[in-house]
């Protein structure tokens, strides 16, 4: 679970991004969205505040405010990649997809089995952008706001409609499934407006 640079900026925002392992849908599968969210709160009591998410059942992107955080965003997301890992073999079993699980373990690399590894979970690094800018983040979070409906997806007639995602109270101010902190608040009293 290797990230490619670490981060050390703290009182700033991210765009992450983190896969499942060949792109299968391990969310979905698993049902793992309110596991997600719990993870989400994990964070917010390490002061790293979600902004806008959208979890596809595959990939998960994210916008996040860090304040004053003695963790590194990497060792944020290399946690919550981690309890997500757990959670999922421990579904797949449950629900006795071999397959899965067997394909899983199969593509650890000797390496990473040596270190303990038993499946791979996950892509191997995470994608991680340090936002400086209102028209960066806007792009991000018009970007995760689509995905649902955007190229192959259709899980939903209208993106504000998907229910796994902050579009919705961003276009229209009522939180979803999981209340976010809208950037703008963030960014107000950063520069003590």
């Amino acid at each position: 679970m290797s990230i490619r640079k670490i981060l050390f900026e703290h009182d700033t925002f991210y765009f992450i991004t983190f896969t499942c392992f060949r792109w299968i849908s391990l969310f979905e599968i698993t049902n793992l969205y309110n596991f997600i969210y719990k993870c989400f709160d994990i964070n917010k009591s390490k002061s790293i505040y979600n902004c806008g998410y959208v979890i596809m059942p595959n990939h998960l992107h994210k916008v996040v405010y860090t304040k004053n955080c003695t963790y590194t965003i990497n060792d944020i997301i290399g946690e919550s990649k981690r309890f997500m890992a757990y959670e999922i073999i421990k579904r797949l079993k449950k629900s006795g997809r071999n397959d899965l699980l067997k394909l899983m373990h199969e593509s650890v690399n000797p390496v990473d089995s040596f270190k303990g590894q038993v499946h791979n979970v996950f892509q191997p690094s995470s994608d991680i952008k340090r936002i400086t800018t209102e028209k960066f983040m806007k792009q991000k979070l018009n970007y995760i706001h689509r995905n649902p409906v955007s190229g192959k997806w259709r899980l939903a007639d209208n993106y504000v409609d998907y229910k796994h995602s902050s579009a919705r109270f961003y276009e229209t101010g009522s939180q979803g499934i999981y209340n976010v902190i809208h950037y703008t608040g963030v960014m107000n009293k950063q520069s003590g407006n």
